[in-house]
């Protein structure tokens, strides 16, 4: 699938959960799987799977175990929406990935032509990657890094490069400019963008693309080599959880 596909299909996925909670608060005595997908002209399977997930979330709620209403999450969301600011509501969201991941995440932004790590979710349990050498320097050797830039165009990625040389951090640092640009261009756009021991020896990372408007997003996680098994699995995770992360941004 092209990378473009990749973007509008992520895109359709928050619009449909929008789409979603409309329909559900139109029918305030609850409204069950099969009304909501007549109502919204989707297949039952696709319903579903979005429901689940905002079911999941605390969006959705179903007091009889048939009927969905809107759960307490967007309640909770709009009382505070005058207090919480959108970092605020990513924070949360991002400490609840932490939490379920026994992990350190992320989350990264492209912006003004540079790759910056915009907000974290560390902890005891979680501890983050030492930046040892500035992130901004060094989106070629982290798995945020190479993630956005990804999900720019040839020109913006050899732009960047000029502007941040590819070194070597470790001995697993790609650092040749056009392999780089080679690996980024076949970069499959469902798979996780992963950095093994790239940027600091002992950590390995993998990052998964958060598309929101116009801009390149991605969450991240950082684990011990030794935990290295972990990853896969925390980076289908967060593949999973980017729209509600987009939704509860959004809100």
């Amino acid at each position: 699938m092209a990378r473009e596909d990749v973007r509008l299909a992520r895109r359709s996925s928050v619009r449909q959960a929008l789409r979603l909670l409309e329909a559900v608060d139109r029918h305030r005595g609850g409204a069950t799987l099969g009304v909501l997908a007549r109502e919204l002209d989707l297949p039952l399977a696709a319903v579903h799977r979005t429901a689940t997930m905002l079911e999941c979330e605390g969006y959705l709620h179903r007091p009889d175990g048939e009927g969905y209403v809107l759960g307490g999450a967007l309640a909770l969301l709009a009382e505070r929406a005058p207090q919480r600011s959108a970092r605020a509501r990513l924070d949360a969201g991002l400490r609840r990935l932490r939490d379920e991941l026994g992990a350190a995440v992320y989350f990264g932004r492209y912006h003004d032509g540079e790759a910056l790590v915009e907000a974290s979710a560390t902890g005891p349990a979680a501890p983050p990657v030492q930046e040892w050498v500035d992130f901004r320097a060094a989106a070629h050797a982290t798995a945020a890094g190479k993630c956005l830039l990804a999900q720019l165009d040839d020109r913006a990625r050899r732009d960047h490069l000029s502007r941040h040389p590819a070194v070597r951090l470790t001995s697993r640092t790609v650092t040749d400019p056009e392999q780089l640009l080679h690996r980024l261009d076949r970069q499959p756009a469902t798979m996780p963008v992963l950095a093994l021991q790239e940027y600091a020896v002992g950590t390995v990372c993998a990052a998964v693309p958060l598309t929101a408007g116009g801009t390149a997003g991605c969450l991240a996680v950082s684990l011990p080599v030794h935990l290295a098994h972990r990853l896969r699995a925390a980076a289908e995770l967060l593949a999973t959880r980017a729209a509600p992360v987009m939704l509860a941004m959004a809100v």
